[in-house]
């Protein structure tokens, strides 16, 4: 049997294929905004908005896990910049559908702003940015089909 080989070693085993994995959730519930009607429309919409905002919860607590793994010197504005994610989803949660997707669509926009442009390569693997702006540029798509769906 022949072994498995990661198709990139600075990023640890599976983290591409659960990467990717992750945008079947967002692309389901646009489906169902798009192809059901009632109260299974309303379900889906609710579903989209929910699992964005907890997987751009999840982005931010990733920046809380290196700095508890490597301290640094900078660590507040970077643990600020960490929970700003969560609190974004907490917001879209609260609002109508449409303007929570909105708000989604400019967090995650933003937060990989934020990892690009101000942490950059000194903080974080370029193969984790490259894997981060695919999946960013994915989500932002499904979210904002999601909200042309929605009409």
């Amino acid at each position: 049997m022949s072994e498995r080989r990661n198709p990139d070693p600075s990023l640890p085993p599976g983290t591409s294929v659960l990467g990717y994995g992750g945008l079947v959730p967002f692309a389901a519930a646009v489906l169902g905004i798009a192809l059901l009607d009632g109260e299974l429309r309303v379900f889906a919409a609710r579903a989209l908005l929910a699992y964005g905002a907890l997987i751009l919860s999840f982005l931010g607590a990733v920046h809380w896990g290196l700095l508890l793994a490597q301290p640094a010197s900078d660590a507040p504005p970077r643990l600020l910049a960490g929970v700003l994610p969560a609190l974004a989803g907490w917001v879209a949660l609260l609002l109508p559908h449409r303007y929570g997707l909105a708000l989604l669509v400019v967090a995650f926009g933003a937060f990989w702003l934020y990892e690009h442009r101000v942490l950059g390569e000194r903080i974080l693997p370029n193969a984790y940015l490259g894997l981060r702006r695919n999946l960013t540029l994915g989500v932002c798509a499904l979210l904002t089909l999601g909200l042309v769906a929605l009409g």
